[in-house]
């Protein structure tokens, strides 16, 4: 498990604050899918995603992107126990969606690639590996209730 520091949980505590979350989860959906398209899969319920520009718009992947952060933002209270903050998504995805796990880790990247243009020089370098961190963190604790 990864372990971040006082300084670094202070940091990500204080800039989730000023993250528009729906707009930051949507916006991380668009790029898992276009960068990883074989995750579409799991969305075929919410149209064809068959080329780039299908994704801008939809309303079940905003609305899908806002609850996926509104769950990152609780587990941001919990940081020293990741693996029992996420049990709910962690059984929706293995048991109902069948979802690789290893989506956890593409998804994450997403989430850190997405916070950078938002927050321009102030998310430096510092913040950046915080922020790799607790998402590599969160990927761990979503595959460890997998096996």
């Amino acid at each position: 498990m990864v372990e971040l520091t006082a300084e670094e949980k202070a940091a990500i505590t204080a800039t989730w604050t000023k993250v528009k979350a729906e707009k930051l989860g949507v916006e991380s959906l668009e790029r898992i899918l276009t960068a990883y398209p074989h995750t579409k899969r799991y969305f075929d319920h919410f149209g064809d995603f068959s080329f780039c520009t299908a994704t801008e718009g939809n309303p079940q992947l905003k609305a899908l992107g806002k609850k996926m952060m509104e769950s990152f933002s609780e587990g941001l209270k919990h940081l020293d126990n990741l693996n029992y903050t996420f049990t709910s998504p962690i059984e929706l995805h293995r048991d109902n969606l069948h979802m690789d796990p290893e989506n956890f880790k593409f998804l994450g990247s997403k989430k850190v690639i997405v916070l950078s243009p938002h927050f321009g020089n102030n998310f430096t370098p510092a913040l950046q590996a915080a922020f790799e961190k607790l998402v590599a963190a969160v990927a761990d604790a979503m595959i460890y209730k997998y096996y």
